[in-house]
């Protein structure tokens, strides 16, 4: 059982940042991967980055170079910093968690999503 809230999101014109979180909070997991993903008004959802429990990471292609994605892992938070926003990245956001429960059982879970609008 994992919880995952996302806070950070905002307005912001373009070429300005914003910096993202997501808690993510229960008992008996251990995370595996930590991720963000992003759906604007009549898009599909898409990949944006991910951060692995070996800390290696992967980033979208339209995200690369601009987004950095990174973790607290005592925390159990992941924090994406977005830099040189465009206004093509205006979406909601979404925490994604690839927790192990117990022992066993492996599943996703997602936050509510953050707003960012990138807008002069």
């Amino acid at each position: 059982q994992v919880q995952l809230v996302e806070s950070g999101g905002g307005l912001v014109q373009p070429g300005g940042s914003l910096r993202l979180s997501c808690a993510a909070s229960g008992s008996m997991f251990s995370i595996k991967a930590m991720g963000w993903y992003r759906q604007a008004p009549g898009k599909e959802r898409e990949f944006v980055a991910v951060i692995i429990s070996d800390g290696s990471t992967n980033y979208a292609d339209s995200v690369k170079g601009r987004f950095t994605i990174s973790r607290d892992s005592a925390k159990n938070t992941v924090f994406l910093q977005m830099n040189s926003l465009k206004p093509e990245d205006t979406a909601v956001y979404s925490c994604n968690a690839d927790a192990l429960l117990g022992c066993c059982t492996r599943r996703n879970y997602w936050g509510q999503g953050t707003q960012v609008t990138v807008s002069s």
